[in-house]
């Protein structure tokens, strides 16, 4: 599956650390490949973001995407980076 990103998961991207950029970098690799994989724990969510999925990129680090339909094309797209406090407070806003 393709990935496309929102240009505000790309700034919070580059505010990161390059540690976490890396395993971002290896975890969309692996996305890229079977977005399934149990190394990502991919998984739909509920609630405020009923609709999304999350994947684990780095211990408590996630990046929540929805899958959308770009022509004939599923595509993944990305939305939300960041820690699982920062991204389920912000839920809760």
């Amino acid at each position: 599956m393709n990935a496309v990103y929102d240009s505000a998961f790309v700034k919070k991207l580059k505010k990161v650390g390059v540690r976490i950029r890396k395993s971002f970098k290896e975890r969309i690799l692996i996305f890229s490949k079977n977005p399934y994989d149990l190394q990502l724990n991919n998984h739909a969510l509920k609630d405020g973001y009923k609709g999304y999925r999350s994947i684990d990129i780095a211990g408590d680090w996630r990046a929540i995407y929805k899958e959308t339909q770009i022509g004939k094309e599923v595509v993944a797209y990305f939305v939300e980076f960041g820690t699982h406090v920062q991204l389920y407070k912000k839920q809760n806003k």
